[in-house]
């Protein structure tokens, strides 16, 4: 009886084909969120990156811009759990990770998920939630699980927070700390739109459910697309690029805190997310050089004390220096 071969690796052209074919759906997705972002295309895209690269993101930025419209956005053009958590002062861990109460009727503790336990999670104005409660976050965002009462419960395997703050006002906020701010993948702000932008968004506001999408996107396809991801190939030369750009924030004179090991594998990460969803399987100098801003931003701490939306210029500055790959 003859044995069954063992089965040989997909081609080169195979996998390219793959890859475009997944990276369709990606750009659909993107495309989707435009229908209610107005002038958000880089925006959208570098969120779909976090989520396809499995990281989280952080938008910085003034209120009214559209943070919160971005995430729902996101959120409603997947079809997976999303939940919404609005930060205040008195909110505590509980409220986020859920709490046990006594059933009398069965004489025992029963417990009851969080918001956390969903696959999008939206926290609005996090800088506004406690230290306290801000630290529940954190092993959640890292270790995809929830310890509760000596239990330790596991999140989904497709878990992407999306959190949001104001970085002018500091009435009632707690700054986050480096460690949680590490946590986050991506950091990006809106900014205010062009006038032209703006004449069409007050256009939408009139119309009604002008922002409401449809799903385009199922979870299934989702987590296709992240195991897709780890398939793109990355040259050595380029493993030494993101290297010598991270020891050259660690050297550089107007920084006092460099990138950190985990910034240089989200940076990589990310890197394969955004030449998917370009529809190559390989990734370029360019895609570092786009993302490096973004992964790196709120990752160093200046000498000169300014907001982290200006971080990301600084890393532009150490890329200027920083030898490119041919």
């Amino acid at each position: 009886m003859r044995s069954t071969p063992p089965p040989t690796p997909a081609s080169p052209q195979a996998n390219s084909q793959a890859v475009a074919a997944l990276s369709g759906k990606a750009k659909g997705l993107i495309d989707n969120m435009g229908k209610a972002l107005v002038g958000q295309a880089r925006a959208s895209k570098l969120a779909v990156v976090a989520l396809l690269a499995n990281g989280h993101v952080l938008l910085e930025d003034v209120p009214g811009v559209g943070k919160t419209l971005l995430a729902k956005s996101l959120a409603s053009s997947v079809r997976a759990d999303f939940k919404r958590v609005q930060c205040t002062p008195d909110l505590l861990p509980t409220d986020i990770s859920g709490v046990s109460i006594f059933d009398q009727r069965e004489t025992k503790f029963n417990f009851l998920p969080g918001p956390i336990f969903t696959n999008i999670l939206l926290v609005d104005e996090i800088n506004r939630a406690t230290p306290r409660t801000q630290s529940s976050l954190l092993e959640a965002m890292e270790e995809r699980q929830v310890t509760n009462d000596g239990v330790t419960r596991k999140l989904s395997n497709v878990f992407f927070v999306i959190a949001t703050q104001n970085p002018i006002e500091h009435h009632g906020t707690f700054p986050l700390p480096e460690a949680q701010l590490d946590r986050f993948m991506i950091s990006m702000s809106l900014g205010y739109p062009k006038r032209e932008e703006e004449a069409e968004v007050i256009k939408r506001s009139i119309k009604e459910n002008a922002f409401q999408l449809q799903p385009v996107l199922s979870l299934e396809e989702m987590v296709q697309m992240q195991h897709a991801i780890g398939a793109i190939f990355l040259h050595d030369a380029l493993i030494n690029y993101v290297i010598d750009i991270v020891a050259a924030t660690r050297e550089h004179p107007s920084i006092i805190l460099g990138v950190s090991p985990r910034g240089s594998q989200l940076l990589v990460r990310a890197a394969q997310a955004y030449a998917f969803i370009e529809g190559r399987d390989f990734v370029t100098p360019d895609d570092i050089k786009v993302l490096a801003p973004h992964v790196f931003g709120h990752r160093v701490v200046p000498k000169v004390k300014s907001s982290r939306i200006c971080h990301s210029e600084v890393i532009k500055k150490v890329l200027e220096g920083v030898k490119v790959p041919s």
